[in-house]
């Protein structure tokens, strides 16, 4: 399947292409190499998403396209639940096209050929983060599909929320255009901010666009953000589960290619030790009122360690955490904001000046908190608490 497109941005409505036993109803999703429509079955009126891919063209992508499904068809024999399913592959004069379930519809109209729109995980991404057990349930989909690709020698090559459509509630991995048999091959086809920065296309590959997947499951945030958690810090702090998650990301996106995950198996079974781990751990509101400051300490520590490969030479990110939480920072004098909205811990500021600094917290009900001096150049997490003798 591929992204949404609003349905002004498809073009103006045109004669639907003729296609064998189907009526087309509209476009729904356009991509690089074809644009998908609802279509209606003529003889028993089930409605499934076709895709179409002309042809003719100086790229040839249909080519391209036959070439993929060739491949899954040989390589994988036995279609994973996971996957999103393939029904029908055929040509027409000017067209290839091919049959797929529809998904979910997330306006909620009567009948698809109305409201109709398909519930791909980008667009649930638009409405912020998912509910924990959805983020979880959903992780682990994803990587049951992909890992079945990967076995059967396979790398997607293009692994994004646009591709991840929930069919009956489950998620379905879908668009195989760019599917190749894994290899070492350096490759720039697919979507840019998924890539790995290596730019081996090979199962890793699929590994860190999937962490970045994830990552926006648990945030909220788009991939460009990536480690940030903003003011989703203490949410995800106060929930083992979607520390599991923001851990699990972590690695699977790792700039070393060695150190990600090998392949979606070995990933999905790390979170299956996670999930084990993090369903003993009690939460927040079965502990107490308070977060300990332990455990986003961990959480921070993680994020500190991978954001050190991509911070620029005399600049810094710097975590802050304090106990309680929801203290505002200031630096030097200066209240610390982002676009006017203060910063609270837990947290972490990018972009610092890698120099000494005079740190204070500021808590309501409290006295400010002199953190004294630091040097952000030597110095990546301030941890500071309050004491019964701090209160104003």
């Amino acid at each position: 399947m591929t992204a949404r497109v609003p349905a002004d941005d498809l073009g103006p409505p045109a004669t639907p292409p003729r296609i064998p036993d189907f009526d087309l109803i509209r476009p729904i999703g356009q991509g690089g190499f074809g644009q998908v429509w609802l279509a209606a079955n003529q003889t028993t009126g089930q409605w499934r998403a076709i895709k179409l891919i002309p042809l003719r063209g100086a790229r040839n992508p249909a080519g391209r396209e036959i070439t993929s499904l060739v491949r899954l068809e040989k390589n994988l024999l036995h279609r994973h639940e996971s996957l999103l399913a393939i029904h029908h592959v055929g040509k027409t004069d000017e067209h290839l096209f091919y049959v797929m379930d529809l998904a979910d519809d997330l306006s909620g109209g009567c009948s698809p050929a109305e409201e109709y729109r398909p519930a791909t995980l980008e667009a649930y991404l638009e409405r912020g983060p998912l509910e924990t057990d959805l983020c979880l349930r959903s992780a682990e989909e994803l990587l049951d599909g992909l890992a079945s690709l990967h076995a059967a020698g396979m790398v997607h090559r293009d692994v994004k929320p646009a591709n991840c459509l929930f069919v009956g509630g489950s998620l379905k991995l879908a668009d195989f255009g760019l599917l190749v048999e894994a290899g070492p091959q350096i490759s720039r086809l697919g979507t840019q901010t998924y890539m790995p920065p290596d730019g081996r296309m090979d199962a890793r590959a699929d590994v860190y666009a999937a962490g970045l997947v994830i990552y926006e499951m648990v945030s909220g945030l788009p991939a460009e953000r990536f480690p940030q958690l903003a003011a989703r810090a203490k949410e995800v702090a106060a929930e083992p589960k979607l520390t599991a998650l923001v851990q699990l990301a972590l690695r699977a996106c790792s700039a070393e290619p060695a150190a990600r995950f090998r392949n979606a198996r070995e990933m999905r079974e790390d979170l299956c030790a996670r999930r084990r781990a993090a369903e003993t751990q009690p939460t927040l509101h079965s502990r107490s009122r308070l977060i300990p400051a332990a455990l986003a300490a961990l959480l921070l520590v993680a994020i500190l360690a991978w954001a050190a490969w991509f911070i620029p030479p005399g600049r810094t990110h710097v975590n802050f955490i304090t106990n309680p939480f929801e203290a505002t920072i200031y630096l030097d004098g200066r209240l610390m904001q982002r676009d006017g909205v203060p910063y609270r811990t837990p947290c972490t500021i990018e972009d610092l000046p890698a120099r000494p600094h005079h740190v204070e917290f500021r808590l309501e009900g409290r006295a400010p908190l002199d953190a004294g001096e630091q040097d952000f150049s030597e110095i990546r997490q301030i941890m500071a608490r309050w004491t019964m003798e701090t209160r104003e």
